[in-house]
């Protein structure tokens, strides 16, 4: 569509969330939604989160091991039905025709932007709409752009400039609108937002350890367990959703000094056959090897090292109509003091 004009009154920015948890915190269920301010310009292109997301709208704490994937900056969705997108257009467009500098090009574009809505007026692939399609109200709804408020590349966030389009109910939108909500793009938002729990494995001896002893590490499978988030857009004649759903797969532990062995070798301790990792400690095992694990070689002083725990998560997503499919893993770590002291031997 050959129009160039200022669209920032017609990009919808979606609004701050709400969000209030529930359960213990370890993948517990939470629910949050984007709010309006009563006019009903948000209500249509509001998403809805559930399952285990991150607090009042923000992003959550998983990182994707692919660094080239990012969620949507940027999408179209549901915004007003046509007598609503009247009255809001027509108030719009006198406001930017009053504006200060608005006239050649930019004057001119308005005037375009208005004949496309009031006369019928089109481009290639873009038909015009007579009286705001008033005719049709009720059997559809204008779509426009909306931002992802946690995409920090303004260009990008933006980038979603198509005017608003008309989709009939139960119908999908124009194939030339490729960024038009779907269910893939929902669950890249899902995944956004999801919150995974806190990565603090057990050790054994606990905090404190000792020179060329084995501590062992392990996670319990009835706190590792899979975590699902869900995001979910919900209008008259337009219902979509997708799960995004996040397994651990492995544990990753980085002991905090190149003055340590960990076990296995490369520090990746794999998922067992009944979900947990590692292996618990038993009495008797003092000078057995741990299935996962460290062994410091030199003390921490008076101070303690910083062993890194990042568990890796295996991620896919099912939404609307059998869509679904795999996401990037994602990462999660967290960092706990380990005190080693200059014993050489111990009995436990």
């Amino acid at each position: 569509m050959a129009l160039t004009l200022p669209l920032g009154a017609l990009i919808l920015s979606e609004p701050a969330h709400a969000v209030e948890p529930t359960g213990n915190g370890q993948g517990a269920s939470t629910e949050q939604q984007g709010g309006g301010d009563g006019t009903g310009i948000y209500a249509a292109a509001r998403i809805q989160y559930s399952g285990s997301v991150a607090k009042n709208g923000g992003t959550g704490n998983v990182t994707s091991t692919d660094v080239n994937w990012t969620p949507p900056p940027c999408w179209y969705a549901p915004y007003l039905g046509a007598k609503d997108f009247k009255k809001k257009m027509s108030k719009d467009i006198d406001s930017m025709k009053n504006a200060p500098g608005m006239t050649g090009t930019a004057g001119s574009a308005i005037g375009e932007m208005q004949r496309h809505y009031e006369d019928g007026y089109g481009w290639t692939d873009t038909p015009g709409y007579e009286d705001y399609n008033i005719k049709n109200d009720g059997k559809g709804m204008f779509w426009a752009g909306v931002e992802n408020p946690n995409e920090p590349d303004y260009l990008k966030r933006t980038s979603c400039t198509d005017l608003p389009f008309w989709v009939e109910n139960g119908e999908a939108p124009p194939p030339q609108h490729e960024e038009a909500i779907k269910p893939e793009m929902l669950a890249a938002l899902a995944y956004q937002h999801m919150q995974l729990p806190d990565t603090k494995v057990t050790l054994a001896p606990e905090a404190e350890t000792k020179v060329n002893l084995p501590t062992w590490a392990w996670l319990d499978k009835a706190v590792f367990d899979e975590v699902q988030a869900t995001a979910a857009l919900n209008v008259p004649g337009f219902n979509i959703q997708a799960t995004t759903t996040a397994r651990p797969v492995s544990l990753k532990l980085e002991p905090g000094t190149e003055d340590a062995v960990t076990y296995p070798a490369s520090g990746e301790c794999v998922i067992n056959a009944d979900h947990s990792i590692g292996e618990p400690y038993a009495k008797g095992k003092a000078d057995d090897t741990p299935p996962c694990g460290i062994r410091y070689l030199r003390s921490s002083g008076d101070g303690a090292y910083k062993l890194k725990a990042t568990i890796t998560w295996d991620i896919a997503w099912t939404g609307t109509g059998g869509a679904g499919g795999d996401l990037p893993n994602g990462t999660f770590g967290n960092e706990q003091a380990v005190t080693v002291q200059e014993i050489q031997a111990v009995n436990r």
